[in-house]
């Protein structure tokens, strides 16, 4: 599916298709998703990942703050946390990803390896 950026595309699905796109092992930010899209506020982003339908196919466990932290509180977070390191991603003793290692860089922004 590709990305669309145009105002008429609702933001809650340019967000699930953009999110569709991080890869296992890596995350991506609330504000790093408003900044690729070019539309929309961390926290509109928040909006629309917490209205993600039961059983949908967007990996709303691969979203994180900017501070590397879990937005979730209780079980959510001990749920996203446990995804997440089904991927590989690994936690500090502090609760965070390191996202210098597990940031995704976005849509065609990765180095091409040879």
């Amino acid at each position: 599916m590709p990305l669309r950026r145009d105002r008429g595309a609702g933001l809650h699905e340019s967000v699930y298709a953009l999110v569709r796109m991080i890869p296992a092992g890596k995350v991506a930010t609330y504000g790093q998703i408003a900044a690729i899209l070019g539309r929309g506020t961390p926290r509109m982003v928040g909006y629309a990942m917490a209205a993600v339908p039961h059983g949908s196919d967007v990996p709303w466990h691969r979203v994180i703050n900017s501070a590397g932290r879990t937005s979730l509180t209780g079980e959510g977070a001990e749920a996203q946390r446990a995804l997440l390191e089904t991927e590989g991603v690994v936690f500090s003793k502090d609760g965070r990803v390191n996202l210098g290692q597990y940031l995704w860089p976005g849509p065609g922004l990765g180095r091409k390896r040879r």
